[in-house]
């Protein structure tokens, strides 16, 4: 059993947390907040140890009346492997504590690849991340690229790919960001998503552009491939049938919108209503001179979090075999 701590339990750490005991192979030690929030309370809630990220905080917990078992410190005395969801950028800060502590890590997407020894797709890259300390499981956005563009690339061969993504403004959560009626481009030509893919698929050739839409609930890829090798659109559609955590959509059967996708999630008796796997509109794959054309919709606050299962079973080795590993995740995450 793998003793795992999560720092940070927020939107992508309380998915991980629940993942995590779902699992016959790890055993969740506890969790970190920063602050007396109501997911601290809900941590309690779930029976879920709940540590302060440092002794200064302790006293807020205490005068709002929440049990904490400790600090951080503390936590990562008792367990093999830290998953580190706190907010971009503090990964990299809190890498200096894991060091210290000689304990194994994996960052999220949101980090500098330069944070970790390997970033990781499951389905990409799962043997490189083999015996490894420290790991970066790639973005939302990186994670669905990786999934699709993989897949092909692997069979059919990508002489460029061309990505637009049509990104949510901000989680559900988030009432600080926008916009609120705007289409607001990123001003990055190409953007960081392309080179976030070639840390999995380095001779992946990609460009990448972006820009932010008032939804909050998915993102959307259009996506356009010059393929190397002959296909037609039934080849691209067994394609992804084939490929986990990959599912098509109709909208002959009413996924005419993201939003019909969440619901359908919500539907599956999802908690919180979670869509771990891609969604690409069947009728959207479409080949016209070897060039492949599909439009996929990303659940940003859940697709990465059974990377984050498979991630810790390739750094203990606790299978060499990713088809395995993704499988047993699966199963226990009840994903298509």
């Amino acid at each position: 059993m793998i003793k795992v701590a999560i720092n940070g339990y927020g939107t992508i750490g309380k998915r991980v947390a629940d993942a995590i005991v779902l699992q016959d192979d790890m055993q969740l030690q506890g969790v970190v907040k920063t602050k007396p929030s109501y997911e601290a309370k809900i941590a309690i809630k779930n029976k879920y140890p709940l540590y302060a990220n440092n002794k200064e905080n302790t006293k807020a917990f205490i005068d709002a009346g929440i049990k904490i078992e400790g600090t951080i410190d503390d936590l990562i005395d008792k367990s093999d492997i830290v998953i580190d969801c706190t907010p971009g950028k503090f990964g990299a800060q809190n890498r200096q504590l894991y060091r210290s502590k000689k304990i194994k890590a994996i960052f999220q997407g949101g980090e500098k690849p330069e944070v970790a020894q390997v970033s990781f797709n499951a389905q990409g890259n799962y043997k490189q991340a083999i015996g490894k300390d420290y790991v970066r499981v790639v973005s939302c956005n990186t994670t669905g690229l990786c999934r699709t563009l993989g897949s092909i690339h692997k069979i059919f061969g990508v002489k460029k790919a061309i990505v637009t993504l049509i990104r949510r403004a901000a989680d559900p959560n988030d009432s600080k960001k926008g916009p609120i009626n705007a289409v607001v481009p990123v001003i990055e030509v190409p953007s960081h998503h392309g080179p976030d893919v070639n840390t999995i698929f380095p001779d992946l050739n990609i460009l990448t552009s972006a820009v932010a839409v008032p939804t909050t609930i998915m993102h959307l890829h259009t996506i356009a491939i010059e393929l190397e090798k002959q296909a037609n659109a039934s080849d691209i559609k067994d394609l992804f049938k084939n490929t986990p955590r990959v599912i098509l959509v109709d909208e002959k059967d009413g996924f005419v919108s993201t939003a019909q996708i969440m619901e359908y999630a919500r539907d599956l008796g999802r908690k919180r209503g979670d869509l771990n796997e891609i969604a690409v509109w069947k009728n959207s794959i479409n080949i016209v001179s070897n060039q492949l054309f599909f439009i996929q919709a990303i659940h940003q606050e859940s697709d990465v979090v059974p990377e984050n299962i498979d991630c810790i079973r390739a750094m203990f080795e606790l299978t060499k075999d990713p088809i395995k590993s993704i499988r047993k995740t699966n199963i226990a995450m009840s994903i298509q």
